[in-house]
């Protein structure tokens, strides 16, 4: 979705609703497609003495394997993200502003992006999660298995006959 923000940037107190849904169903991470329900974006922009703020809220459901015992899992977020819009900068640090291109913003992009920045490193069906045995692969947040624990690395093996020893 492509706004175009002239106006809003040439008139102090101009406000933009912003309350869009967004279709991500095709975007694939990894090799799944994550997002299985509209990506809900509500917010607005709004030009406060010459200084434009874009601030959102990103509301969607992720679903996908938990990285550590592979049960299909479906995670709801709620994001909050805030922006200061600028349409050219002369030396200062563009860290901080977002430049538009021609005073026009791509709102699919932008809460795109910033919804994969603040994702979640791993994606776990609870925090609690035990994953899965790695000898015999029993999802251990349903049953034990009977598996020996005590198994040494090779590499660390003399370490443990010092440790007999004494």
């Amino acid at each position: 979705m492509l706004l175009e923000l002239k106006q809003l940037f040439q008139i102090e107190g101009t406000r933009l609703e912003i309350n869009t849904d967004f279709d991500w169903s095709d975007k694939d991470l990894g090799g799944i497609c994550p997002f299985t329900s509209p990506v809900k974006v509500r917010g607005e922009i709004f030009n406060r003495t010459g200084l434009v703020t874009l601030t959102m809220t990103v509301d969607f459901v992720y679903s996908a394997p938990c990285d550590r015992c592979g049960t299909q899992t479906e995670l709801g977020y709620s994001m909050k993200f805030d922006h200061l819009l600028v349409s050219a900068l002369e030396g200062e640090d563009e860290g901080e502003y977002l430049v538009l291109d021609g005073y026009s913003l791509d709102l699919d992009e932008l809460a795109f992006s910033d919804v994969l920045l603040n994702l979640p490193a791993k994606h776990l069906c609870n925090e609690n999660c035990k994953g899965l045995c790695p000898q015999c692969g029993v999802n251990l947040n349903v049953s034990q298995c009977s598996c020996k624990t005590d198994d040494v690395d090779p590499r660390l093996a003399v370490l443990k006959k010092l440790l007999e020893e004494d």
